[in-house]
């Protein structure tokens, strides 16, 4: 089909990132270099900003603004929990119609781009013109496809440097370090914290993620041999820990502790981002009782991973950036053809990456699995820590580290 001329829409939707915002600008920029698309307008709060007609007007901001706002962390516009059913996207269709919007930009993660999709078969079935591309964002990296997403690299970057202060941090003060880390289905931000490792002795000694069932017996067991051997110990630990059927940790937990049903979000999932610090206790105080080691602290990173402004990957800024520029890059190909922005590592022998454009489907299917997870050969076979050739795919993501000095012992 031919290149259509009409108003535009971008939203974002999900937990933000350290560089949401830079996809956002990205699109505004591109927008502007090309006439097919007439008005741009930035959705509040996502999906629910486009049903409640509330919007920021894109082509008037200031230049010198919108290069603040790429370099500041979490959404702009704003972002939204909702997911859309089909009652929802048609109200959603229903507006685009009425403001004669022709393309729809979803900065967002999994859910988003199953949002992305339901609109556009809606406009499809209306025989309406409508161009939807979702843009893909997630400090957990867990989208389908694409190589890795916009939002990981720094979020990456923040738990590394964190386990680099807290292992020199135990170092100093030993005893057992217990760090519970975002990711629900996928590892991968917990895997990350292994960059922090410089010496053979560096933390973290042990990393679980929710890729491999949890024991705790086996877990006290792992903590007092490497105790042992080294006088102190730090964990990396995913939120998403399960047992042996599956179950959440965090929900095992609430049920023992609160003796209640835990709760659940609007996309039907276990709430754990209330029981992680639950969690990151309960090991704690298991430690504590059973390994007899008096010196034991926890921490839940929590939110802190996702928008800290003082961190952030380069590499991930110019990826996201370049993801937003793209999917108006792509709106302009005369072929009837939406999709999701994927990035693509290219062989060599330094990192680069390019982009291709994927059915909406491809990420986000009506089967399993749903979701991208740390794959094998990155786990140790014990389950309890991760192959140092991760590094390999993560620190191109994240970039140059903090580089702590040491006094060398004198005899």
């Amino acid at each position: 089909m031919s290149v259509v001329r009409g108003n535009a829409v971008v939203g974002q939707a999900g937990g933000p990132t350290a560089v949401i915002n830079q996809s956002l600008v990205g699109i505004i920029e591109e927008s502007h270099k090309h006439s097919h698309i007439d008005r741009l307008l930035g959705a509040r709060h996502g999906v629910r900003g486009i049903i409640n007609e509330q919007f920021y007007d894109l082509d008037r901001q200031p230049t010198n603004m919108l290069d603040l706002v790429a370099r500041t962390p979490a959404a702009a516009l704003g972002a939204t929990r909702d997911k859309p059913d089909e009652a929802y996207c048609e109200q959603i269709f229903t507006v685009f119609r009425k403001l004669d919007v022709r393309y729809f930009f979803y900065i967002g993660g999994n859910d988003s781009a199953q949002t992305a999709a339901i609109v556009n078969r809606i406009s499809r079935d209306a025989n309406y013109e409508l161009r939807v591309f979702h843009v893909p964002k997630t400090i957990d990296n867990d989208l389908l496809v694409t190589d890795h997403c916009p939002g990981y690299g720094s979020a990456a970057k923040f738990v590394a440097s964190a386990f680099i202060g807290d292992d020199l941090d135990n170092r100093a003060l030993q005893g057992v370090k217990i760090n519970i880390l975002m990711g629900r289905n996928a590892g991968f931000l917990t895997a990350s914290s292994i960059l922090a490792r410089r010496r053979l002795d560096d933390g973290p000694h042990l990393v679980y993620l929710p890729e491999r069932p949890f024991d705790m017996d086996q877990f006290v067991k792992d903590v007092t041999a490497v105790n042992e051997r080294f006088g102190r110990c730090v964990v990396a630990v995913s939120e998403g820990i399960v047992d042996a059927e599956h179950k959440l940790w965090s929900q095992k937990i609430h049920e023992m502790v609160k003796s209640a049903t835990p709760s659940y979000d609007p996309h039907g999932n276990v709430e754990i981002s209330a029981g992680a610090g639950m969690l990151a206790d309960y090991l704690a105080s298991t430690v504590r009782s059973r390994c007899k080691i008096k010196r034991v602290r926890a921490d839940t990173f929590g939110y802190l991973q996702r928008s800290f402004p003082g961190i952030y990957s380069e590499v991930d800024a110019w990826e996201a950036r370049l993801v937003g520029q793209m999917a108006v890059s792509y709106s302009l190909q005369s072929e009837d053809h939406d999709g999701s922005v994927a990035l693509v590592r290219l062989p060599g022998t330094t990192y680069a990456v390019g982009t291709k454009l994927i059915g909406l489907k491809e990420v986000a299917p009506d089967e399993p699995p749903f979701t991208k997870v740390v794959p094998d050969e990155y786990i140790n076979k014990e389950g309890n820590n991760v192959h140092n050739s991760f590094r390999e795919y993560v620190g191109p993501l994240v970039g140059d580290l903090p580089k702590p000095g040491w006094l060398e012992q004198i005899g």
